[in-house]
Formats: structure tokens, C-alpha cells, sequence
């Protein structure tokens, strides 16, 4: 009996571990099924979207190739100018920074009082040489009207009379005091004043003329083919992106320096009144290449290591994945061709998707938003 009873029992326990079991297998299709269901229903859904893109008919046109570099800009005519009268007191400044000033301003003035004193003195040794050889003169039988007297005899009675020693000195002392006024060699602005009044000094300022500019960059050796002399070039100063003026380059240097660079200057007009010397500024070289086929930079995606263009075909609503070249590039476009080392070719009247296609493969279909013609 007692055998009978463990047997029993035995079977009960199992019995009940058999429903437990079979509860907690329920629960936990229950949890998982709702997630299941969501996801095949997200899956659905997405085989279900049809993608929206934007599509350009591909055609050839005149494609404005540019050529980024950096440069800095140099002011054409500029001039470190030195104080008066050189390690003499600065008796006056008359300028200051960011001054223009017109060509012959007197920008300074030096101490002055012995160059006065020496003019002065200078001015009346000259009288007194002047009466001397005025009596010379009468005294060889002449009115003392030079005009009259023979060239060599006139010569001789100026050097006797010490008439030629009192200009020359005279010369001298106008000079001695003119170098005591610093005047500008040309117009323009009044940079780095260095120079105070009362105070002894070298330096005084710089002189720029800021009305054009110089822009020195460097292209690459390999960039060389795409710039000459006369060409146009853009000009936007890094602190300013919606400022832009058009200037010309005017030289490229003919040597090539250790890091396979070549230095090119152009100028650039200051028609805005806001470029600075030594401002540093993006330059874009521009050059037009007739008779390509224009893509925005968007239409063109990467795809195993090549470069890729969606083309949209019409009639199945599908796309076709082309390979493509890209022959040159400005900021907003690529001018293509067909792949060489895959063998593909594109031709114009090409409808090429160019927004939406991150996400697209081959014989994807499509929906068309809008086509540029």
C-alpha cells in the first residue's frame, strides 16, 4: 500500500510541474507574439514605402570647373615708413591709425630749431655773395646784370665771389630742414603708428595703399594645366563667406619648391572697401570646360569603392545603377562620364535621380517628386 501511495503522489508532483511548465511556455508566447507581429508588420510596411526622389534630365553644357585654394592678401603699394630726421625727438604726430591720408600729406615733424637757424643763416650768406659779385662784376667793366657776362667769366666771378658756396649751402639747409617733415609717398592708410610725440624713435608707421590687393596662393604641381596668367579668379575672406569679388591672376612663379607646390599671385580690386592686408581668404580659380554632362554633387553616391549614379527608367518606374567618372568638380557639381575600368557609358537625355538615392540598389522602384529639365 505504501508503494502504491509514493507512486501516486509521484505522479501527482510531476503532473503539476507538467502545468506549471506548460503556464510559463504560454507566457512567454504571450509576451513575444504582440513583438513578433510588430515587427513583421514594420517590414511590411517598409517593402510597402515607395521611395519620392527629385530627377534632372542629363544634357551637355559649358561646365565652370573651380580650383579651391588658400591665400593671404598682400596690399599692392605699401611702405615702412621711418621717423624723421632718424633718432631726433618726434616734436609732432599728425596722423593716426587707420588714417587716410593723400600723397605729400606731412605726416610728422621732427625737431626742427638748428635746421631753422642754419636756413636762416644760409639764406643770408647767399645776400651777402650775391652783393659780392654784383661789385665783381662792375669792377670788370659789367653793369652787374649777369645775363650780359660772357659764361666763363660769369663762372669764374660765382666761384671768387663765393656766390656757388653760399647756394650750395643754401641747398644743403632747405634739405636738412625738409627731412625734418615725414610726408607720404603715396595715398593710402596709416598703419602700425609706432612713433609718439616728445619721444625719440625709428619706425613710424606703415603706409598701405588698400584700394587692390594682392592674393599669393600655391596649387599643386597636378593642378598646374588648369591656371594661366589672365585668368579669374574668386576671392572670399574667411571672416566674411557672403562677400565675394573677382580678380585676375597676374603671374605664376616658374619653379616647383620641395612639397610639389606652385606659388601664383593674382589681384583683386577692393571694390567693397572691406578687405585688410594680411587677411586671409579662400580663392577659387575658375575655368570653363565646354560640353560636359552636369550632375549636382548629390546625384553621385559611392558604391564598392566607385563612384555611381541612379538613373531612372520611365516606363518600369525602376531604377538603373550606373557607374561613373567624375572628370572635374566646383562646389556644387561634377562633370561625368561613363566608367572606364567598368566599362559603362551615359549618355545625354539620361533622366539621373539626384535626391533620395542613399538608401537605393538596382531595379529599386521610385516615385518622381520633381524633374529639372
Amino acid at each position: 500500500m505504501r508503494k502504491q501511495h509514493i507512486r501516486k503522489y509521484t505522479l501527482s508532483a510531476l503532473a503539476t510541474i507538467a502545468a506549471i511548465v506548460g503556464i510559463v511556455l504560454l507566457a512567454v508566447r504571450l509576451i513575444h507574439k504582440p513583438k513578433e507581429n510588430k515587427e513583421q508588420a514594420d517590414m511590411t510596411l517598409q517593402t510597402e514605402i515607395i521611395a519620392e526622389v527629385d530627377t534632372i534630365v542629363l544634357h551637355r553644357e559649358t561646365f565652370h570647373q573651380q580650383l579651391l585654394c588658400n591665400g593671404k592678401l598682400l596690399a599692392i603699394h605699401r611702405a615702412e615708413l621711418m621717423c624723421p630726421k632718424s633718432g631726433s625727438v618726434v616734436e609732432r604726430v599728425l596722423v593716426d591709425n587707420g588714417q587716410w591720408v593723400e600723397e605729400g600729406k606731412v605726416l610728422a615733424i621732427a625737431e626742427n630749431r638748428s635746421e631753422q637757424t642754419e636756413l636762416e643763416k644760409a639764406r643770408k650768406e647767399l645776400e651777402r655773395a650775391t652783393v659780392d659779385l654784383q661789385d665783381k662784376l662792375i669792377g670788370l667793366g659789367y653793369d652787374g646784370d649777369g645775363s650780359k657776362v660772357p659764361e666763363e667769366i660769369l663762372h669764374r666771378a660765382e666761384v671768387t665771389s663765393g656766390y656757388t658756396t653760399a647756394q650750395y649751402a643754401l641747398k644743403s639747409a632747405e634739405k636738412a630742414l625738409a627731412d625734418c617733415y615725414l610726408k607720404a609717398p603715396f595715398s593710402g592708410k596709416i598703419a602700425d603708428l609706432q612713433a609718439r610725440a616728445y619721444q625719440r624713435g625709428d619706425k613710424f608707421a606703415t603706409l598701405i595703399d588698400d584700394s587692390s590687393f594682392d592674393v599669393d596662393f600655391q596649387i599643386l604641381e597636378a593642378e598646374l594645366p588648369a591656371v594661366k596668367s589672365g585668368q579669374r579668379v574668386k576671392v572670399t575672406p574667411f571672416v566674411d563667406s557672403q562677400l565675394t569679388l573677382t580678380g585676375t591672376i597676374i603671374n605664376i612663379n616658374p619653379t616647383i619648391d620641395a612639397k610639389g607646390l606652385i606659388a601664383v599671385k593674382a589681384r583683386i580690386p577692393n571694390t567693397s572697401a572691406q578687405l585688410i592686408d594680411g587677411m586671409n581668404v579662400k580663392v577659387i580659380v575658375e575655368r570653363d570646360v565646354e560640353d560636359m554632362m552636369v550632375v549636382p554633387k548629390e546625384a553621385v553616391v559611392e558604391r564598392d569603392g566607385y563612384h555611381v549614379v541612379f538613373a531612372y527608367h520611365p516606363e518600369s518606374h525602376r531604377t538603373i545603377w550606373i557607374y561613373v567618372d567624375i572628370l572635374y568638380s566646383n562646389l556644387t557639381s561634377f562633370a561625368i562620364t561613363g566608367c572606364e575600368r567598368k566599362n559603362t557609358s551615359i549618355s545625354p537625355g539620361t533622366i539621373i535621380i539626384t535626391s533620395g538615392n542613399l538608401n537605393l540598389a538596382d531595379d529599386t522602384e521610385v516615385k518622381i517628386k520633381q524633374t529639372e529639365r
